[in-house]
């Protein structure tokens, strides 16, 4: 790819690109070739200390991964379709002091729990949450400030979140909507949480605007919209102080099947009013004869510190086959996976670096960043139609 054409064209729309060798290095481990989800995530589900890795059915052992428990009968999916389990999530559900394991549907069907059987070689057992989950991209976050996360979707023309109570383990979990009913369906694309005002409270995001956190929240009463347009049909979406100014910023995926990267700038007039500018990563039109970076597909996304510099970078790369080996924008193109790194400068402002980690694997409709391996430096879990991959971070050489 002419990496320079890539520079020069994102200089033009806004946003400076600044070019630097990687700053780490990542060891590619193919836990599986199946596809049993398009979501993966992590918990120490055996509690010795190593974080450990769970996709579709299994769980695989940290701190190698070479070891898998099953969690529920195991089913491959063909590639050509789809599976039942799109994100997958942990918490301690019971309150037993075990991870146990939420699994996020295919968009409106039934959302399950499976209970860790606490160290004992048995079945998990499986526990009804949610009669139906809709949303392409639900998030998992804190959003009512009671220590734990909950599940952040929408259903039946509501976008909200779930709390569930581990004292009751066996209730169903309890749907909040914050919005009044719309035209939010089981497809919707396009979630997000953070405190877009600094008070503390944690908003929640959609593609068309975003929903400010009262301070005391009542049921029934929705919380007040504030309309923008971010995106055309977002993923995961991210509240964020991306060039430092004290104001949190929002980072989005302009329309995850096709193309597109933003931020967006958080402005403030003299009365406090908010208003947007929208600063371009990756181009939503790129110019598809020329050999310029551009990421197709894009539908998951991560945020976290990858080069311990104290600034978030974003984590994602391309959905294989989100609509099969026909639909989409460029469905057969490399499934590359990147990371970008956000610089700071006084002069050029804020630059994004992008660095390649894999181009055989991509993200499914979820892609997760942390530290598995304990070096300080976030690891890279993937579940989608290839498989299963852990990406381990390699200190670079002294």
């Amino acid at each position: 790819m002419k990496i320079g054409y890539f520079v020069a064209a994102l200089a033009a729309l806004g946003t400076a690109v600044s070019l630097a060798g990687p700053p780490v290095s990542y060891k590619k481990i193919q836990l599986s070739d199946k596809f049993y989800a398009e979501g993966a995530y992590y918990a120490d589900f055996n509690k010795d200390g190593h974080l450990d890795v769970v996709a579709g059915p299994y769980w695989y052992e940290g701190p190698d991964f070479t070891k898998r428990h099953e969690i529920r009968p195991p089913n491959a999916y063909d590639p050509n379709g789809y599976s039942d389990n799109f994100l997958t999530y942990t918490g301690d559900f019971n309150g037993d002091g075990w991870p146990d394991v939420f699994y996020v549907p295919y968009p409106g069907g039934a959302g399950y729990w499976y209970e860790n059987p606490a160290g004992k070689d048995q079945p998990w057992k499986k526990h009804l949450a949610l009669k139906c989950v809709g949303n392409e991209s639900p998030m998992w976050a804190d959003v009512n400030g009671d220590g734990r996360p909950e599940l952040i979707y929408n259903i039946d023309g509501y976008l909200g979140y779930a709390t569930y109570d581990p004292a009751k383990p066996d209730d169903l979990w309890t749907f909040h909507p914050v919005t009044p009913k719309g035209s939010y369906g089981q497809y919707t694309h396009g979630i997000g949480y953070g405190d877009i005002l600094g008070n503390g409270r944690i908003d929640l995001l959609e593609s068309n605007g975003w929903w400010e956190h009262p301070a005391v929240e009542k049921a029934g009463e929705p919380w007040a919209f504030h309309p923008f347009k971010f995106a055309d049909a977002a993923s995961q979406m991210y509240v964020y102080d991306v060039d430092g100014d004290g104001l949190n910023d929002v980072i989005a995926v302009w329309h995850c099947h096709m193309y597109g990267l933003n931020w967006f700038k958080q402005v403030r007039d003299a009365k406090g009013q908010i208003t947007w500018e929208k600063h371009v990563i990756l181009p939503s039109q790129p110019d598809l004869k020329s050999d310029a970076l551009r990421i197709s597909q894009m539908h998951a996304m991560d945020l976290i510190d990858i080069n311990g510099d104290g600034l978030k970078d974003i984590v994602t790369g391309k959905r294989f086959w989100a609509h099969g080996p026909h639909g989409d924008a460029e469905p057969n193109a490399p499934a590359v996976l990147y990371w970008f790194e956000l610089k700071r400068d006084k002069e050029k402002g804020v630059t994004y670096v992008p660095h390649q980690i894999d181009n055989n694997s991509g993200v499914g409709t979820q892609v997760t960043a942390v530290d598995l391996n304990g070096d300080g430096i976030p690891d890279v879990i993937v579940g989608n139609k290839k498989g299963v991959f852990v990406f381990l971070s390699q200190k670079p050489a002294p």
